[in-house]
């Protein structure tokens, strides 16, 4: 069943928090079993595995002794191993615990184990992106070739309605796609026209009919936080005309937006039957350029989509599998180069959100599909797995930080150099923390 069919739509809070809620949960509780298993794994005993802070709600405790439990707070987790003092413990509470016992906490084990305890926490969320979108890869399959029509959406009265499920698409507008598919047509290819020829086998005849232009200007995806989500601009809808230009070519609304200077634009939209008006405020956004770096544009927060489903085939595990690695990297390259244009001004502080909004982007991708939302889950997986290899005390990568600082030296950092060091990382995640607040709520609406 579709999220959409359980709960209100993104502008009721509920619904917002109830999605925010089910994706951090996700993937706290993959990120902290990743801790929890690669632990017991490595002879270290978990206390407790706690989803969620606070409050006790529910819990039970396994034959291993591990209480597993379901905490108020649902916005974080933890797992206490023996010997913590407490779920974020930078010694340890050693005195309490029998000699013969200390092997099984982190403090008393052998530097390998703890290493790849923490680091499997990271590791689990990278894990749990790959399952995601090689399952998504999977069941969505892959056009086969030749383009074969699935279904054709309702569209306005002037693109036609010459294609037909089952048609076989050769051609269009004169390009070859029968070896390549969509891939081998170019934007260049494409006539800037309501309708264009296309080559099709239907029912073992060779014919050229008039469809409509494949770059049609209809809406497939809205951005969170956009101005086009914010207005009610819904996938599936049509753009006809923008500050009074007609539009038949998604690359119309592009230029228009682009030389907009962020002044307000008309939008007539075209939704099952019905012409709708609304009116957008581009927003300033900087966007990554495929060769590295970024650049900057005025944007609605319009993607892009179509007007017709090809039949698929799976593209097969390996295929799958790779796809979904080349994802992952995609993400983390980019995330990577993000924070270090920011850092050093290149792009805006404003593409630096906090947990308000991550948690309007939840709501955003759960009120567009259940599809979407655990995509969008996976891509968070992702991003929250490398935030917490960042060498930042309190984070994965700050232990495994002092671990290689261990190995190289011989011995732990002192007790009082860690305190230190945890007290400034910690006021390094709070300070950011705010700071993403304070672009959410105040400095980047």
């Amino acid at each position: 069943m579709d999220l959409t069919q359980i709960l209100p739509q993104f502008g009721n809070l509920a619904f917002t928090l109830f999605a925010f809620v089910v994706a951090l949960s996700i993937i706290v509780a993959v990120h902290e079993f990743g801790h929890y298993i690669v632990g017991r794994w490595s002879g270290i005993h978990a206390e407790v595995f706690s989803l969620g802070f606070g409050p006790v709600l529910v819990s039970r405790q396994d034959r291993r002794g591990t209480r597993w439990q379901i905490a108020a707070l649902p916005f974080g987790g933890y797992v206490k191993f023996l010997g913590d003092a407490n779920a974020a413990s930078v010694g340890g509470d050693m005195e309490h615990v029998a000699p013969r016992d200390r092997r099984h906490t982190m403090m008393g084990a052998p530097l390998w184990a703890r290493t790849a305890t923490v680091i499997a926490g990271p590791a689990f969320n990278f894990l749990l992106s790959i399952v995601i979108f090689a399952g998504v890869i999977l069941l969505t399959g892959q056009p086969r070739l030749p383009l074969t029509v699935a279904t054709v959406d309702p569209l306005p009265g002037i693109y036609g309605d010459a294609l037909r499920p089952g048609d076989e698409i050769l051609a269009i507008a004169g390009t070859d796609l029968t070896g390549e598919g969509l891939y081998a047509l170019t934007s260049d290819a494409i006539p800037v026209a309501a309708q264009v020829d296309y080559s099709i086998r239907r029912d073992g005849e060779v014919l050229t009919v008039s469809g409509p232009n494949p770059d049609l200007p209809v809406v497939g995806a809205l951005n969170p936080g956009s101005a086009a989500y914010a207005a009610g601009i819904e996938q599936g809808d049509v753009v006809l005309a923008v500050a009074g230009q007609e539009v038949v070519d998604f690359q119309q609304i592009v230029a228009i937006v682009s030389g907009s200077d962020g002044q307000p634009l008309d939008f007539r939209i075209w939704r099952a039957g019905e012409e709708l008006l609304f009116t957008l405020t581009p927003t300033r956004q900087d966007l990554p350029l495929d060769g590295g770096g970024f650049e900057t544009r005025w944007l609605v927060g319009i993607v892009a989509g179509d007007f017709l489903d090809f039949a698929t085939e799976s593209p097969g595990p390996l295929a799958a599998l790779g796809d979904a690695l080349g994802q992952v990297w995609y993400i983390i390259v980019q995330s990577i180069s993000s924070l270090w244009h920011i850092a050093t001004g290149g792009i805006s502080t404003c593409n630096l959100s906090g947990p308000v909004g991550i948690a309007q982007a939840s709501g955003a991708m759960a009120s567009q599909g259940t599809a979407n939302f655990i995509w969008f889950v996976a891509v968070l997986s992702t991003a929250v797995g490398l935030l917490n290899l960042f060498p930042v005390p309190m984070l994965d990568g700050g232990h495994l930080v002092f671990y290689a600082y261990e190995a190289v030296a011989g011995r732990a950092p002192g007790d009082r150099a860690l305190r230190v060091l945890m007290v400034a990382g910690l006021a390094v995640i709070l300070s950011l923390t705010l700071f993403g607040v304070m672009n959410d709520l105040f400095l980047c609406p």
